[in-house]
Parts: C-alpha cells; sequence; structure tokens
C-alpha cells in the first residue's frame, strides 16, 4: 500500500488535534504507532489510509489530507481497531469527528453517495428513533439523483432507478422490504439529544 509522505503544520497541528480530541473523546496522543490497528482495519486496504496514518495526519495538521480522504467516509465502524488498541482508541468516532468539521467547513465529500446516504439515515433515525427503509431510501434516492441532474448526468439518474427497482423487486419477492413504520417511544428525548448534538 503506498501513500504519500507527510509534512509538519506547527500553526495548525495542535488547534487541529485538540479540537479532534475534545470532540471525539479520543487521546490520540497517546497512540504510539505500533499499527495494530492497521492489521484489522477491513477498509485500509482499499483506501490506502488506515487508523494509525489518519491519527498521524491528525497529529501533523493535514487538514485539507483528512477532509478528503476515503477513510472518513468508509470506515464501517466496526470497532476492530479500538479493540485491538492498546490505548482503546476508536476510529470510528475520529472518522465522525472529521465528517463533521468537513461538513462544517462546506468542504465536499469525497464519495458524495456515502455522505447522502448518511443524511438520509439520520435524518430518519430523527423522525421515527430507528433507520425506516421506505423513507430513509427515498430520500437518499432523490438527494443522488438530484446531484446527478444538476451535473447533466441523465443516463445515470435512469441506469439508477432501474437497477434499484430491479433489487426491489427482488427483494420484496423474498421478503426483505419492510413497509410499516415502527417508532420509538418519547422522541421528545430523541429531539433533545438531536439538539444538544447540533449546538456542539
Amino acid at each position: 500500500m503506498s501513500s504519500q509522505p507527510l509534512t509538519y503544520e506547527s500553526e495548525v497541528s495542535a488547534s487541529l488535534l485538540d479540537e479532534v480530541e475534545a470532540r471525539s473523546g479520543q487521546k490520540l496522543k497517546t497512540c504510539y504507532q505500533c499499527r495494530r490497528c492497521a492489521a484489522g482495519c477491513p477498509v485500509g486496504e482499499e483506501t490506502g489510509i488506515t487508523p494509525d496514518r489518519l491519527i498521524r495526519m491528525i497529529m501533523l495538521g493535514e487538514t485539507e489530507s483528512l477532509l478528503n480522504n476515503p477513510l472518513v467516509w468508509k470506515c464501517v465502524a466496526c470497532f476492530t481497531c479500538g479493540t485491538r488498541c492498546p490505548n482503546n482508541i476508536q476510529t470510528a468516532r475520529i472518522t465522525e469527528t472529521l465528517k463533521q468539521i468537513g461538513k462544517k467547513a462546506g468542504i465536499e465529500p469525497c464519495n458524495p453517495r456515502i455522505a447522502e446516504f448518511h443524511d438520509a439515515f439520520v435524518t430518519s433515525v430523527k423522525h421515527f428513533g430507528r433507520f425506516n427503509e421506505m423513507e430513509g431510501m427515498a430520500i437518499y434516492e432523490t438527494k443522488s439523483a438530484i446531484r446527478d441532474l444538476i451535473r447533466g448526468k441523465v443516463k445515470d439518474v435512469i441506469d439508477d432507478a432501474v437497477t434499484q427497482a430491479k433489487l426491489a423487486i427482488g427483494m420484496s419477492k423474498k421478503k426483505r422490504v419492510h413497509v410499516g413504520v415502527d417508532r420509538i417511544k418519547n422522541r421528545s428525548e430523541l429531539k433533545a439529544l438531536f439538539d444538544k448534538a447540533k449546538k456542539s
């Protein structure tokens, strides 16, 4: 796995490191690059960035590279890294923090479809307290279609609609499509959590 050399930016490294630590709740300064996390990361080979390197990039203040690297969006939050880490550093907490920082800064995600699914998932959970498949996928597909239409990719929109329709039919035949609406009790408590997260 090849990678670009890292550079140290002293002006931003300390503030970035402090911000990520504070927001993620992870003690990045305790990482001594043993790479046990890298050995177990299921997406490290695909993304070209492993959890240890991500932490190193934060320590060196490589903000632009951090917010535009595929690990931030392709981390599956399996927590294998934290299980293997001698200091219990959870990369999933870090990648979520970097997503928030990138979104606040208005930086285009390196993989928009993953970002759109992420937003659709959170929106649906906010409404019902759990992910509603019909609503979530409708939001996701609509956002993806609008983005492609704006860029003039009409054929991509049609092809994706056909693919999704075939998938839905196949899943329906196997009774894998849930059309009901399940809600949790006390959704006001969930709303309070979302409001608190939005302010932080």
